[in-house]
C-alpha cells in the first residue's frame, strides 16, 4: 500500500506538469552532476567495498562516463526538446507537420550489480532530460552502492518526482505488479523473462538490456606490434572490466591454429606486465561480486576435460573472492563454459582452420550484445559487418563503444533490445508525437463520396505526385486510360 500510494503521488506530480517544464530538467541533471562531483570519494569508497574495483577503473567506467554524458545533456537538452520539421508532401497544399517529444510519464529503472552507478544514473539521465517521473531500483548484490543512491540522490534531486527503492527480490516483484509507463531492465535473461512477463499485464514498453557471449576474432595480423596493441586491448576488455563481469565483456577468443600459441604466449607476458605476478595484491582486478557467483565460475572449471584446458591461471581464493585472470584453449564446446555468459575472469580461446570459419561459429550461437574483431582485412571487415548480428560491432578495440555518447548501446535477439546513451537516453524515454497543422482555405473536393471513376484517377495521379496530370483531369482535359479501367474496375 504505501509503495502504491508513493506512486500515486508521483503520478499526481507528473500530471501537474512540472516535469516538463526545460527549467525543472536542467535542475534536476546539474543535481546529478553535482552528486557525482560531490560524492566522489564515497562513490569510489562503495566501489570497492562492493567489488574491489580500483578508483581509475571506477573513474573511467562509472563516474566519468557520467559526468560526460550530463554535460552532453545539460548542452543538448533545448534541441532535444524542440520539435522536428516533418516533411509533407507538396500535395497537401497549406499544411505543416512537425514531431515532438513527450515524456512517457511514471518509468521504473532496475539496475544491476556490476556497474551500479552507471547502469542506474545512465538510463536515468534519459528519464530525467525526457521529463518523466523515476523509481529506480538498483541491485541488492552492491549493497553499499545501492544504499549511497538512496541516502543521498533525494538531497541533489527533487525527490516527489524521483525516488530510488531498496530491496531483494520481493521489492522487485511489487514494483513490477504496478502499472508503469515505461521499465528499463538490465541485467540477466532469466530476470528478463520475469520482467516481460509483469509487464505484458498492463501492456507496458519494456527496454531489455541483457548480455550474452561476446567474441572476439582474431586475425593474423602482419606485424608484432598490431599483434601487441590486440593482446592489449583484449586483456583490458576482458580482465580489466569489473574483472570481466560486464554484459559487453569479451567471453571468448576465436583464432586460426596456426596463430593460437602466439596470441597465447603474448598474452601470458602482458598479463603480468599489467597486473603483476601476483594479481590479487596488485589490487587492479576487482574481485567476484559474492560467493554465489564465486562458486558458479568455479564449477565452470570443475569439468575435468574444461580443467585440462586452462593453459594460464586458475587459482581461486575464496575467502577474498578472487579469482587470477585465466587463460583456456580449446575447451570442449558443449561444456557450460561455451554455453553459459561466463562474466568472470575466464578466457576461452577456440581455434579454427581458418578465420572465415569464425562466421559460421558465431552465426550458430545466439546473437551477441558486442562483437569485437580484431583484423586488417578489409574483405573480412565487410563480411563480418554484413554477414554476422549483433548489438555493436567494433573493429580493432574492445569495450570503446560503450564511451561513445553518439552511439546507441544496446542488444539484438537474446542480447536484449532498445537502446540507450546519449540523445538514445532521451528518445527511449520519450514518446516522438506527430503534429500536423491544417488550413481551412484549400480541400480537394475528389476526397469525399461517392466515388466515381474520375475520384479514383484524381486520387492515383496525386499519390503518385502526377501534379500535370491531376491539373489535366481537374481541367477534364485528360480521361481514364483503357488499361486504368481494366486494372481498377
Amino acid at each position: 500500500m504505501e509503495i502504491m500510494q508513493s506512486l500515486e503521488n508521483m503520478r499526481d506530480y507528473y500530471e501537474s506538469g512540472k516535469t516538463k517544464e526545460a527549467s525543472w530538467r536542467h535542475s534536476q541533471l546539474k543535481g546529478l552532476h553535482r552528486f557525482l562531483v560531490e560524492k566522489q570519494p564515497d562513490i569510489m569508497n562503495a566501489l570497492m567495498q562492493d567489488l574491489g574495483k580500483h578508483q581509475l577503473e571506477a573513474f573511467r567506467d562509472e563516474v566519468g562516463t557520467l559526468i560526460k554524458t550530463l554535460n552532453l545533456a545539460l548542452k543538448s537538452l533545448k534541441d532535444w526538446m524542440s520539435g522536428k520539421k516533418a516533411e509533407l508532401p507538396q500535395i497537401a497544399l497549406l499544411t505543416s507537420a512537425e514531431i515532438v517529444p513527450e515524456p512517457l510519464g511514471l518509468v521504473l529503472i532496475i539496475s544491476s550489480w556490476n556497474f551500479p552507478f552507471g547502469i542506474s544514473l545512465e538510463p536515468l539521465i534519459g528519464a530525467i532530460a525526457a521529463g518523466n517521473t523515476a523509481v529506480l531500483k538498483p541491485s541488492e548484490l552492491s549493497p553499499a552502492c545501492s544504499s549511497l543512491l538512496a541516502s543521498n540522490l533525494a538531497t541533489y534531486l527533487d525527490n516527489k518526482a524521483i525516488k530510488v527503492i531498496q530491496g531483494g527480490p520481493h521489492e522487485t516483484q511489487q514494483l513490477l505488479q504496478q502499472k508503469w509507463d515505461k521499465i528499463f531492465f538490465t541485467g540477466s535473461a532469466h530476470v528478463g523473462r520475469i520482467v516481460m512477463s509483469a509487464a505484458a499485464n498492463h501492456l507496458t514498453p519494456v527496454t531489455l538490456e541483457l548480455g550474452g557471449k561476446c567474441p572476439a576474432v582474431v586475425d593474423s595480423l602482419s606485424s608484432s606490434w598490431d599483434l601487441e596493441v590486440t593482446v592489449k586491448r583484449i586483456i583490458v576488455g576482458k580482465y580489466g572490466t569489473c574483472a570481466g563481469q560486464a554484459c559487453i565483456a569479451i567471453d571468448y577468443v576465436l583464432v586460426e591454429r596456426d596463430y593460437c600459441s602466439k596470441l597465447v604466449e603474448l598474452m601470458k607476458l602482458w598479463i603480468k606486465k599489467m597486473f603483476g605476478e601476483n594479481p590479487q595484491h596488485y589490487k587492479t582486478i576487482a574481485r567476484i561480486v559474492n560467493k554465489h557467483h564465486f562458486l558458479r565460475l568455479k564449477n565452470l572449471l570443475a569439468e575435468k576435460q574444461v580443467k585440462e584446458s586452462v593453459v594460464y591461471g586458475g587459482s581461486m581464493d575464496e575467502e577474498n573472492l578472487f579469482i587470477e585472470p585465466t587463460i583456456l584453449v580449446d575447451p570442449p564446446l558443449e561444456a557450460a563454459i561455451m554455453s553459459e555468459e561466463i562474466f568472470g575472469p575466464l578466457l576461452p580461446i577456440i581455434t579454427l582452420e581458418k578465420i572465415e570459419d569464425s562466421i559460421k561459429f558465431m552465426n550458430s550461437r545466439p546473437k551477441p550484445l558486442a562483437l569485437y574483431v580484431f583484423s586488417k582485412n578489409k574483405t573480412l571487415q565487410r563480411r563480418m559487418v554484413s554477414e554476422t548480428s549483433s548489438g555493436s560491432l567494433t573493429f580493432n578495440d574492445a569495450i570503446l563503444q560503450y564511451a561513445a555518447d553518439t552511439l546507441p548501446f544496446g542488444g539484438v535477439g537474446g542480447s536484449g533490445f532498445g537502446m540507450y546513451h546519449g540523445k538514445f537516453s532521451f528518445d527511449t524515454f520519450s514518446h516522438h508525437k506527430a503534429i500536423v497543422r491544417r488550413s481551412f482555405l484549400t480541400d480537394f473536393w475528389f476526397r469525399y463520396p461517392p466515388w466515381t471513376l474520375n475520384k479514383l484517377q484524381l486520387l492515383e495521379v496525386s499519390y503518385n505526385y502526377d501534379y500535370l496530370g491531376l491539373l489535366l483531369v481537374v481541367l477534364g482535359l485528360k480521361r481514364p486510360s483503357k488499361r486504368f479501367i481494366l486494372d481498377h474496375f
